[in-house]
């Protein structure tokens, strides 16, 4: 409980409206370079190349590692977010909202816990925080003014990781 609410006040202090899409001090090539060490670490900790992605358009995302079902215990795909907004990152099973976040993905046997250890390890010796998506998926109570593109209301998840 507490660490969530540390969480989301992390979320709120990164939630500069003047600044929708990146921080102010945002810096690609840091980003890149930042980006391109995760996703190494990625690749060795679970032995296999994962498909990478660094070309979110119009997105407060900056990449997407997909980790391959066939080097994770249960089979499933691990997909982990970054947003430019570093520290911010999420790890889901298999894809963002497939699962009601990463305590659904384990009960229901898609996600092994070892494996989502290992992926957060990764993320804090990178110097970033996974953010649960349960907590991501809450609604959006924030100072930005969204254009939102979505259904219902805009979480923290379309602030952070979304499309403008």
């Amino acid at each position: 409980m507490e660490r969530d609410a540390n969480l989301m006040e992390m979320l709120h202090r990164l939630d500069d409206p003047k600044w929708p899409e990146a921080p102010a001090d945002y810096n690609a090539v840091d980003s890149a370079a930042a980006f391109g060490r995760l996703a190494m670490q990625v690749d060795s900790r679970f032995s296999t190349c994962c498909e990478i992605d660094r070309d979110i358009q119009d997105s407060a995302q900056y990449g997407r590692i997909e980790i391959p079902g066939e080097a994770t215990v249960c089979g499933t795909r691990i997909v982990v977010l970054v947003s430019k907004f570093k520290p911010l990152a999420m790890v889901a099973a298999d894809n963002p909202g497939a699962f009601l976040g990463t305590d659904e993905a384990r009960a229901e046997g898609e996600l092994d816990a070892n494996d989502l250890e290992t992926v957060e390890k990764v993320l804090a010796g990178s110097g970033y925080v996974a953010i649960p998506e349960e907590l991501l998926t809450s609604r959006y109570d924030g100072s930005t003014l969204l254009r939102f593109h979505g259904s219902g209301e805009p979480t923290w998840w379309d602030r952070f990781f979304g499309s403008f």
